[in-house]
């Protein structure tokens, strides 16, 4: 059984998640600011990260990747359809805000690049990867089927959907995205978005308006 601690970071408060298992290794999603106040509870709480994962590389979801891999040495997993995003301003979105400094993040190792959908296993965590675009390219989200919980960054938020006015976005793309890789999980399954609460595709079934369609 794993543990998932929330994490509202920068300035869009964008939702960071660590999830850990009783050993306390760790897996570290999206860190996107505060990278000192990340190190000091991981440190606080004796956890021992052995990767960070993005949903996506937005600069509000990469702001501390490379705070935390001076400290801790991590791989870094991201899509292959945004590994230039990382260090591109104007493709993250940082460029685009004059009091945003330019966010940038070095690349993974060649293993490190997500190229296909299914399972991944990082040391004693074993979870889906699944390919959901429409918010941008490289959006995926990671499906942990047996304990019941998906992290899906700016996909499908609680009542809402992520915005497709970003580069390489379509709101039909992210529409089938939706339907097709996350409401069909289990409706009880715990959604956790990069912003704002948890919700369960039951919720979103019946609540969110711009799913009426489905």
């Amino acid at each position: 059984m794993y543990s998932v601690r929330t994490y509202s970071l920068g300035p869009v408060q964008t939702n960071c998640y660590i999830v850990s298992n009783k050993n306390k290794d760790c897996l570290i999603f999206d860190p996107g600011e505060e990278g000192a106040r990340l190190v000091k509870e991981l440190r606080s709480k004796g956890l021992k990260p052995l990767a960070i994962l993005l949903t996506h590389t937005h600069f509000d979801h990469i702001g501390a990747v490379d705070a935390l891999r001076e400290v801790f040495d991590l791989p870094l997993y991201v899509h292959e359809k945004e590994v230039s995003w990382l260090a591109d301003p104007l493709k993250n979105g940082s460029g685009k805000y004059a009091e945003l400094p330019n966010y940038t993040v070095n690349a993974p190792s060649e293993e490190h690049i997500l190229r296909k959908e299914g399972s991944l296993t990082i040391g004693d965590f074993t979870f889906k990867v699944a390919h959901t675009p429409g918010h941008s390219p490289g959006s995926v989200s990671f499906i942990f089927e047996e304990d019941g919980f998906a992290i899906v960054g700016d996909t499908l938020f609680e009542r809402s959907v992520g915005r497709t006015d970003l580069i390489g976005g379509s709101m039909d793309v992210l529409l089938k995205s939706i339907h097709n890789k996350l409401l069909a999980l289990p409706e009880d399954t715990i959604i956790y978005p990069g912003h704002g609460n948890y919700t369960t595709p039951a919720a979103e079934i019946n609540q969110n308006p711009f799913l009426n369609g489905f």
